[in-house]
């Protein structure tokens, strides 16, 4: 579908941010570019670091990008108490991570930035997300059979881990997946 008049760049090796631009028809490219910078100051607000990492992966495109080109960058983070869980280094790490999310809830946040040589948009969505108990034994199985490594929080809520503990979700569950793609769509129709 020809929602613009752009053609449209996807920044992401997610095969849920593919699946999902591939969702609503959007004909698109990959482009990726190896080891971007993914800090963020201290001082930032948790709330805001998705979407600044999201402009921040667009800057570093930006110089190969080209008149006509639509860039799209995105990031996800988990907020489980104040504190942001991103992609865990470990599947210790990863285990962890999962043991202190059962039986609690807490928000997804992604970030998402669109950029042309001539104008930026950015924008973020926030779902809430209830996880019920898992055992050690549960979260091990996920851990081993299931790649957590690159995933935010450590899970994938299309995988087997959101099929067994995800009890409720508040917000857009394609959020939760790594892209808000309700507001990607209706973005990209304005832009």
């Amino acid at each position: 579908m020809q929602l613009t008049g752009y053609r449209i760049i996807l920044a992401s090796n997610s095969p849920r941010r593919k699946e999902l631009l591939a969702g609503i028809d959007v004909e698109y490219e990959m482009r990726i570019l190896p080891d971007v910078d993914e800090s963020y100051p201290d001082s930032l607000p948790h709330e805001e670091v998705a979407e600044f990492l999201a402009c921040k992966k667009a800057a570093a495109y930006l110089p190969a990008l080209k008149e006509g080109e639509l860039l799209i960058t995105a990031d996800t983070i988990v907020l489980l108490n104040g504190a942001i869980l991103g992609k865990p280094e470990d599947q210790d790490e990863a285990a962890r991570m999962l043991r202190a999310l059962a039986g609690k809830r807490h928000r997804v946040i992604t970030g998402v930035c669109f950029t042309t040589s001539v104008k930026q948009l950015s924008f973020s969505d926030t779902a809430y997300v209830t996880f019920g108990p898992l055992s050690d034994e549960e979260i091990g199985y996920y851990v081993s059979h299931y790649d957590p490594l690159d995933k935010a929080g450590a899970y994938g809520v299309q995988e087997w881990i959101g099929y067994v503990a995800v009890e409720k979700i508040e917000g857009s569950y394609f959020n939760v997946m790594g892209l808000p793609i309700h507001k990607v769509y209706r973005a990209l129709k304005q832009f």
